[in-house]
């Protein structure tokens, strides 16, 4: 779609093979010649549905990031620890104390796959910013990360440093915020005047979302959850003219009826939120409108598409049972169906029309 990086099959290591309604890869094979199809044709980022994977950076469902990166998935999912009981910002998913992941902080390409893994989460962006270098045409990969027990500011991990950090490891290979809003007050102002890019405006972007964690969720005593610090962070940069530092979007979580943003009590901050997360069988079950978050243009992960009834296998269904249920999710507007399907690359890989 304008750019032979996101349409090209061929690839480093192993290939992999895009799928696209007949129209999108009619485009692609245009823009791979060498022509550029018009701009009012090629659908918008918000206008596709992609396939993710359910924490990419563990060892058992890839021996190095760069697998995932290679595997052709839209979306990436990352658990990061922050509490004081650790250093910097840690990777894994059980282990709150240390690293346990398949990222090695490679400096460049050639050091991809030849490092020892169980790295920070500086380590994972160096991975993705190698891997970058040397696809630099890549599809846009939004990198889901979920902040486990949330940000912890007394540590040096708070929004600003997480802004520091990415900005530093992968500069002009991120899609932020402040590209979006452009001249608009907000991103939801922005989102709905049709401010999304296309896809091949898109390519060689990483698009970095925030959730709040499962343990963040369930403790007590924490108040400032990492979708509402976030957002506010947001509001205050645009406030100070700054917007610019700011490097994620913070995504509503869990699935719920009606506009889940009114959870928030601080109207304010309500605006800078255009991504929503949540569980696939409940958009479904729970009679939930998904076309508000489709014709309003928000970005919407829905999670565990294996569960939607009838359930399927959660790693290895069919190639056929995956597609239809990518498709399916895709007609109730997803923007992202994920699931742990690492063994089917031809899924992985597919881009479908939303809704």
């Amino acid at each position: 779609m304008g750019n032979s990086g996101e349409c090209a099959s061929g690839r480093a290591r192993h290939t992999r093979t895009v799928a696209v309604a007949a129209a999108a890869a009619a485009l692609c094979l245009t823009a791979a010649e060498g022509a550029s199809p018009a701009a009012a044709a090629e659908p918008s980022y918000a206008a596709t549905t992609g396939v993710g994977v359910h924490n990419a950076y563990e060892k058992t469902t890839y021996p190095y990031l760069a697998d995932a990166l290679d595997s052709g998935a839209s979306l990436l999912e990352l658990d990061v620890w922050t509490n004081a009981f650790g250093s910097g910002w840690r990777v894994s998913h059980g282990n709150p104390l240390g690293n346990d992941n398949n990222c090695e902080n490679a400096a460049t390409p050639a050091e991809l796959r030849t490092k020892a893994r169980n790295q920070s989460l500086a380590g994972c962006l160096a991975d993705m910013r190698a891997w970058h270098d040397a696809h630099p045409g890549h599809r846009p990969i939004v990198i889901k990360t979920e902040l486990k027990d949330g940000f912890y500011d007394k540590s040096g991990r708070g929004p600003d440093d997480l802004d520091a950090l990415l900005s530093g490891t992968l500069g002009d290979a991120l899609l932020r915020p402040a590209d979006v809003v452009g001249d608009h007050a907000d991103l939801d102002q922005a989102v709905r005047a049709g401010a999304w890019p296309t896809r091949s405006a898109l390519a060689g972007k990483f698009i970095v979302e925030l959730i709040p964690g499962t343990v963040e969720e369930n403790n007590p005593l924490d108040t400032l959850w990492t979708d509402r610090e976030y957002a506010t962070h947001l509001r205050d940069l645009a406030a100070a003219g700054q917007l610019r530092r700011a490097a994620a979007f913070p995504a509503v979580h869990t699935a719920a009826s009606g506009d889940p943003r009114t959870r928030y009590r601080d109207a304010a901050i309500r605006p800078w939120f255009v991504f929503f997360d949540g569980d696939a069988s409940t958009y479904v079950t729970k009679n939930i409108d998904t076309a508000w978050y489709g014709t309003r243009h928000y970005i919407l992960t829905m999670t565990d598409a294996q569960n939607v009834a009838p359930a399927i296998d959660g790693t290895r269904p069919t190639e056929a049972q995956a597609r239809a249920r990518v498709n399916e999710l895709a007609a109730r507007h997803a923007s992202f169906a994920t699931a742990d399907w690492y063994p089917l690359p031809s899924v992985l890989s597919a881009v479908v029309p939303r809704g």
